[in-house]
């Protein structure tokens, strides 16, 4: 068993493996331990905005795609992104997970978030961003995503960039 079935496998019984070859990027093992998390928790549907920021969430979600795991839905932009999601959430009752990169993409899931919140159909936002250390100074790509959504969300955490992930899933808590 490689070092990332190990941590999925422990995390919780019957965790959806992610992977079956050594991957040794910690932005990789993280988004592989989320997924993973979330899959365990009922989550079926991803729909992925694809980024270069977001591109570890975006192979993770493949990879359970290509395991039977879940349903993977590509969107190019991330307004229909986040109304897919929706649309999802609204026809199965369970949230689906709209995967995008930093910057404006995230706001442009605003609408979507709106619209879920009004209607009460549950969505999950996995809105990836450049490491913190890089917000207000003028780095590309880079803007403030804490509190974005407020107060149109139940509940927002603000990951720190991933170092490694240890035995025991790394942190990835559920809510």
């Amino acid at each position: 068993m490689d070092r990332l079935s190990a941590v999925v496998g422990r995390s919780r019984p019957g965790a959806a493996v992610v992977s079956s070859r050594a991957i040794e990027s910690p932005a990789t093992d993280a988004a592989a331990a989320l997924l993973a998390a979330l899959v365990a928790s009922g989550v079926r549907h991803f729909v992925v905005s694809p980024g270069s920021r977001s591109q570890a969430l975006a192979l993770a979600a493949a990879e359970l795609e290509r395991r039977g795991a879940v349903r993977l839905h590509v969107r190019i932009d991330e307004r229909v992104a986040g109304f897919t999601a929706l649309g999802i959430g609204r026809e199965t009752g369970a949230p689906a997970a709209v995967v995008c990169t930093s910057g404006t993409a995230a706001a442009n899931l605003l609408p979507a978030v709106l619209e879920a919140h009004h209607a009460g159909v549950s969505m999950l936002l996995l809105t990836a961003d450049r490491p913190s250390e890089l917000r207000g100074v003028g780095a590309n790509q880079t803007t403030r995503q804490p509190g974005m959504f407020a107060p149109n969300v139940r509940f927002e955490v603000d990951l720190a960039a991933p170092e490694a992930i240890d035995a025991d899933g790394g942190g990835v808590q559920s809510a």
